[in-house]
């Protein structure tokens, strides 16, 4: 495996739903609710294209935009995550279906799948590049629920 890895990122941006959803509060449970939870968890999935599926040249050749689209398409049906979370008292928390969005962060890499071993098992080599930063992950109130950086 060669040294080291840098990926190129976009700057991250918000998606929001593809149309209109609800704007409304939703509580947690007691079991979501619990405080040994309130953190934000990194995973790595990986993904080989599906041979055909994306033309060669144009914007049909970046898998990045057909992801943000489905994202934004799947945020209709999943509004609640686009929201954000937020403190009643004794620190239950709730979650504000504002519709402010998800983060997304598109990212170029000079590495293949191939080159991370088949099949890809961790401890992934360049882990840290291949998960976009979210500042304090224990930090969940306020900030967007999930994060996405999309490479290829």
């Amino acid at each position: 495996m060669a040294g080291s890895l840098t990926a190129r990122r976009s700057n991250p941006e918000l998606v929001t739903p593809a149309r209109s959803t609800p704007c409304e509060t939703k509580p947690l449970s007691d079991l979501d609710d619990d405080s040994d939870l309130r953190y934000l968890q990194p995973s790595l999935e990986f993904f080989r294209p599906v041979e055909g599926h994306l033309r060669r040249g144009g914007d049909d050749a970046n898998p990045a935009k057909a992801i943000k689209a489905a994202l934004a398409e799947a945020l209709v049906y999943y509004y609640p995550i686009a929201g954000r979370l937020r403190e009643l008292h004794k620190g239950k928390l709730v979650v504000d279906c504002t519709v402010e969005g998800v983060v997304f962060v598109e990212a170029e890499a000079d590495v293949t799948l191939d080159d991370l071993g088949q099949p890809p098992l961790p401890p992934y080599p360049y882990a840290d590049e291949f998960i976009c930063d979210v500042g304090d992950n224990e930090d969940v109130v306020g900030v967007p629920l999930f994060f996405m950086q999309v490479g290829y």
